[in-house]
């Protein structure tokens, strides 16, 4: 399992309990006038990742990249990229014509990352530095958006989807990569994924199961127009129902 997130978001996770809502000024910039999530959040335990040798010997991210149909030119962000196991791969698959942006919370992460990119000369890499709520990302700029074993980590995830979903091409679609359990095990469940997506006008267009990946794969796509922030029903069970 991979540790991608920092000890603020410990700090920041009894927020997004199951014993009620969070009051705006508990909360973090950019979440103000979104719902909150009903779920817990795993403690973090570190941002360090399993190791790379263990983890293409059973081809994970081989596997990922093909589902999502990685190429040649591709334009992908990996969000909470961590020491950047998917970063180093997918800068390979996409080539000197694709784009890679790798972006965590964490600044350390990010320094290291950077120094990494510079040690392989990743041409077709940038780093960025995202916040809890938001991803940072430019509007309009990628057909991909990563996001592996570390979704069940946001703490505020109708405002960072909200944000997140203008970062999309036409086409483009946004990958999780996770767990089956629960929120605080360091997972999500699957109908809870889909209904915090579906919040948000997300689609479900594949659903994949496989051993490589310790856990599940799906993809989403963006469909009509994105909700209002006061207009966003959020889930209300961790059995992920909507809520009125």
């Amino acid at each position: 399992m991979i540790r991608r997130a920092t000890t603020l978001l410990l700090l920041l996770g009894a927020v997004a309990g199951c014993s009620g809502q969070a009051t705006d000024k508990d909360r973090v910039e950019g979440a103000s006038g979104f719902p909150s999530a009903f779920r817990p959040v795993s403690a973090v335990i570190s941002n360090e990742f399993s190791d790379e040798d263990q983890r293409d010997n059973l081809g994970e991210a081989k596997v990922v990249m093909d589902l999502a149909k990685i190429g040649a030119g591709t334009s992908v962000a990996d969000i909470g990229a961590g020491e950047g196991y998917y970063t180093v791969r997918l800068s390979e698959r996409v080539g000197p014509n694709g784009r890679v942006l790798a972006q965590d919370i964490d600044s350390g992460v990010i320094q290291r990352l950077g120094q990494r990119v510079e040690r392989e000369r990743l041409d077709n890499v940038s780093i960025k530095l995202g916040a809890l709520a938001d991803p940072r990302l430019p509007a309009n700029s990628f057909d991909r958006v990563f996001m592996v074993h570390m979704y069940h980590e946001v703490t505020e995830p109708y405002a960072f989807l909200w944000h997140l979903r203008p970062a999309l091409r036409p086409g483009g679609l946004v990958i999780v990569v996770d767990v089956d359990r629960p929120t605080d095990q360091h997972g999500i469940a699957p109908q809870l994924l889909f209904c915090e997506f579906g919040a948000l006008g997300f689609r479900l267009v594949e659903y994949v199961v496989r051993p490589e990946l310790n856990g599940y794969y799906a993809a989403f796509e963006a469909v009509g127009p994105r909700p209002e922030p006061q207009d966003i029903k959020p889930c209300n069970t961790a059995d992920g129902k909507l809520g009125t």
